[in-house]
C-alpha cells in the first residue's frame, strides 16, 4: 500500500511540475487533446497504461 501511495504522490508532483515549468505548453496541449477524436485518445491512454505496466514490471525484477 506504501507503494501505491508513493507512485500516486510521485504522479502529482511530475504532473505539477509540467504546470509550473511550461503552463502555456500544458494549455495548448489540451486544447489539442480537446479536439482528438475518443477512439485516437483511447488508444493513446491504452498505450500508456501498458507503457507504465512494463516500466512497473521491469523495475519490480529483481
Amino acid at each position: 500500500m506504501k507503494d501505491l501511495v508513493a507512485a500516486v504522490g510521485l504522479a502529482v508532483v511530475l504532473e505539477g511540475l509540467l504546470y509550473a515549468a511550461a503552463p502555456s505548453a500544458v494549455k495548448r496541449y489540451m486544447l489539442t487533446l480537446v479536439r482528438l477524436d475518443d477512439a485516437r485518445l483511447r488508444y493513446g491512454g491504452i498505450a500508456c497504461m501498458v507503457f507504465g505496466v512494463i516500466v512497473v514490471w521491469l523495475a519490480r525484477m529483481e
